[in-house]
């Protein structure tokens, strides 16, 4: 066997120091993110190795990664769930090109540890997976579920895997049926359907509007006035008004905020503010315009709301979410003092609150930053835990050009963590609502096979949405796994 040539085997050399180096600076700076997480003495597998990741990611890595993959090493870019082991192999390998001690090599169970940890959280969390596809489909139930045991079984036929109920509509008798439906599925196809409920949390919407006619819209350089309270009030120079559902959102603006309409179709700015009221600029809306309605939601991604993520109307329904849910799923989460919160209304009903698995809904800002902290928060309570990467809140409140890349680093942060992740909002969208997908939105939901669950929204086509998810999972779980393709055959060509 011909030897590395000297300039080979400096470089070989090089590498492996830099690997050493790199690997203990990983390990020194995880501490200070684990202190931070108040984890340092008891951390999780899991929050353990998603310290590890942010403090390898903390690095710029991608002259390492060339200089590996010219020799047919690993780049380190598929290493989530396994930072040191990935760093150790890596480090063997430069080791045993170099003609040096071969250092103990990581079994194969012991490499992919992190793996079987996020698979067995995943089955903790939504329930086994089916035989033909890892990630599970959510779907959430519309209102006449709850008189309609035949469109649940449907559902359960075509492949719904955890049912999401929606506690800001309808009501406890409702949300009983629905869930009982859920259970006679359950036992009539013999496999475990899961139900998550979400609780509304503070909704941040339009109530009461005033606009010149019924067909008029706002657009570009229009105002608007939002009211704390009262009727809404137009006059001559704004001719369009609206009260708000929290007078919280009117009194914490300032001058120059931004204030997002009904998922982003409308962004405005706080161009002055008085007693109970502000005047918004319209700056941006979709083609044609935008209507003012009542019910609508609101974003205002530059201003500290201050709100609590538990409501009064939330702590009433937790008696009917622990009667009739697997998981909760949790709005406006954004603080590790949120988990608290929402721990502490949850110990005060008893033992039949501890078997709940808990669905952080990441949606605002300082939800993305806090991440990891929540998750170290969550680990800590040793309930079934996951993440919903909530889109549509999200790319309002971050903007749409930021919203796939956010995505992306969601899912690695959770995957790090050994946390099951939910991609949610807009699956399949046009082919809920007309029967017609687009080609951009199925691309889209093949993508949402990196994640361990899918979340479809209730439409007239959901079936057939359904059918057509349930296909294209179970095809994508031959080509990828999170972020590493897996080489089934090719048989195009």
């Amino acid at each position: 066997m011909d030897t590395p040539s000297t300039r080979e085997s400096g470089e070989i050399a090089s590498l492996l120091t830099d690997v050493a180096a790199l690997r203990t600076a990983v390990l020194s700076e995880a501490k200070a993110f684990l202190a931070d997480w108040d984890a340092l003495e008891s951390a999780a597998p899991g929050v353990e190795n998603l310290a590890r990741y942010l403090a390898l990611r903390h690095h710029d890595l991608r002259p390492l990664q060339r200089r590996l993959m010219r020799l047919g090493l690993s780049s380190l870019g598929r290493l989530e769930s396994r930072v040191l082991e990935t760093l150790d192999a890596v480090a063997g390998a430069l080791s045993a090109l170099a003609g040096g001690d071969k250092p103990p090599i990581a079994s194969e169970a012991g490499f992919f540890a992190g793996e079987a940890r996020l698979a067995s959280a995943g089955d903790d969390l939504f329930g086994p997976p089916p035989a033909t596809r890892r990630t599970r489909i959510m779907v959430t139930l519309p209102s006449e579920a709850a008189g309609d045991p035949g469109l649940v079984i449907d559902l359960a036929r075509r492949g719904m895997d955890v049912a999401r109920i929606n506690c800001a509509h309808d009501g406890s008798v409702a949300w009983l049926a629905m869930a009982s439906h859920v259970r006679t599925a359950s036992e009539l196809f013999g496999r475990r359907i899961t139900v998550l409920m979400d609780i509304a949390g503070p909704k941040i919407r339009t109530e009461a509007v005033a606009t010149p006619d019924k067909k008029a819209r706002l657009e570009a350089g229009a105002r608007l006035r939002l009211c704390a309270a009262g009727a809404p009030r137009v006059d001559a120079d704004v001719a369009f008004a609206a009260t708000v559902s929290l007078p919280e959102l009117v009194l914490r603006l300032s001058v120059g905020d931004r204030v997002l309409y009904d998922d982003g179709k409308l962004q405005a700015v706080a161009e002055s503010l008085t007693e109970g009221e502000a005047i918004l600029r319209v700056v941006r809306t979709k083609t044609g315009g935008a209507k003012l309605k009542p019910e609508k939601g609101l974003n205002l991604p530059d201003t500290a709301l201050g709100l609590s993520p538990l409501t009064t109307k939330d702590e009433a329904d937790l008696d009917a979410v622990i009667t009739c849910a697997d998981m909760i799923g949790y709005s406006f989460v954004s603080r590790p003092e949120d988990i608290d919160m929402l721990e502490t209304a949850l110990a005060r009903r008893g033992a039949a609150a501890r078997r709940l698995g808990l669905v952080a809904k990441i949606e605002r800002p300082e939800a993305i930053r806090n991440l990891p902290r929540l998750i170290a928060r969550a680990a800590a309570g040793r309930r079934p835990f996951g993440v919903m990467i909530a889109r549509g809140d999200l790319a309002a409140e971050i903007g749409f050009e930021r919203l796939a890349e956010m995505q992306e680093e969601i899912l690695w942060i959770c995957e790090a963590a050994h946390v099951p992740a939910i991609w949610a909002t807009q699956v399949l969208e046009d082919l809920v609502k007309t029967g017609v997908p687009s080609r951009g939105e199925m691309t889209d939901a093949a993508m949402a096979a990196r994640a361990e669950c899918v979340m479809l929204n209730k439409g007239p086509e959901i079936g057939m949405a359904l059918d057509v998810l349930e296909t294209l999972l179970a095809r994508m779980e031959g080509h990828l796994a999170k972020k590493t393709p897996t080489l089934r055959p090719l048989r195009s060509w």
